[in-house]
C-alpha cells in the first residue's frame, strides 16, 4: 500500500510538473498601446466623480487568468455619449509585426446595465486584424459574452465567453461601500482570447472600434500576443 502511494504522488507530480512546464513554455510577446493610448490610468475617467480610476491596477508586467499582459500608464478609450471628454470612436493602426496563435485582450466598458439601455448580446465593439497579404478578420466584442460595465455589483451576472481577469476599487467606489449591497460597487477588467484562424500568417495592425449606437464607452488596457 505504501509503495502504491509513493507510486500515485510521484504521478501526480509529474502530471503537475509537466503542466507547469507546459505554462512556462507559452511565449508571450506584448503590443505596445502606448503610441495610440488616449487616457491615462491615473487620470480621472470623463463624466465620472473625482477619484475615478485606473491607479490600482498592479503596473508592469502581471499575470491574469494565467496570461501575462504588460500594464503600462495609458489605455485606449473608444468614444461614447455619456463621456464629457471627446473621444474618436476608432483606434486605428495599433502595431503588431508579427505571427501570433492567439490574441489575449484585457479590456471592458463604461455604462454598462446598470443604466438599463443595454442588452446582453449587444455587439459594441470590434477589433480588425490586419494581415501581411491584405487580407483581415474581425474580433467581435458583444455585451455580456466578452465584457460588462467595469463597476459592478456583488451577484451581478458575470461574462458568458470572456473571463472576469481583474477586480479592484478605486476612491469613488469605496464611497459606496456603505449601501446596501445592491448599490456597492467595485471595478472589474475581462480577459478575451482569439484563436487566430491563420497562425503562420504575419499580422501588421489591429484597429479597435466602437460598434452600433449605444451609450457604451469601451476602453483597452492591454494586449498580449501568444506564438506557436
Amino acid at each position: 500500500m505504501m509503495r502504491g502511494t509513493v507510486l500515485l504522488v510521484a504521478g501526480l507530480g509529474c502530471v503537475l510538473g509537466a503542466g507547469a512546464a507546459a505554462e512556462e513554455a507559452k511565449k508571450f510577446s506584448y503590443v505596445d498601446l502606448q503610441p495610440k493610448a488616449n487616457q491615462k490610468l491615473t487620470d480621472t475617467f470623463g463624466g465620472s466623480p473625482q477619484g475615478n480610476t485606473l491607479d490600482s491596477l498592479p503596473k508592469g508586467e502581471q499575470t491574469f487568468e494565467r496570461v501575462k499582459f504588460k500594464i503600462a500608464d495609458g489605455l485606449l478609450q473608444l468614444g461614447g455619449p455619456l463621456l464629457k471628454e471627446a473621444k474618436h470612436e476608432k483606434v486605428e493602426g495599433i502595431a503588431v509585426g508579427k505571427a501570433f496563435a492567439k490574441l489575449h485582450l484585457l479590456h471592458a466598458t463604461r455604462y454598462g446595465s446598470q443604466y438599463g439601455v443595454i442588452n446582453d448580446d449587444t455587439e459594441i465593439a470590434k477589433y480588425t486584424v490586419h494581415y501581411e497579404d491584405g487580407t483581415s478578420a474581425t474580433i467581435s466584442i458583444v455585451y455580456g459574452k466578452d465584457v460588462r460595465n467595469w463597476w459592478f455589483s456583488p451577484g451581478e451576472k458575470d461574462v458568458t465567453r470572456g473571463k472576469v481577469a481583474w477586480k479592484g476599487e478605486n476612491e469613488a467606489t469605496k464611497q459606496t461601500a456603505d449601501r446596501p449591497e445592491a448599490f456597492r460597487r467595485q471595478l472589474r477588467l475581462y480577459l478575451g482570447t482569439w484563436d487566430n484562424p491563420h497562425p503562420t500568417k504575419k499580422v501588421v495592425s489591429i484597429d479597435y472600434a466602437k460598434v452600433g449606437d449605444t451609450p457604451t464607452a469601451p476602453f483597452c488596457v492591454a494586449m498580449t500576443v501568444e506564438e506557436k
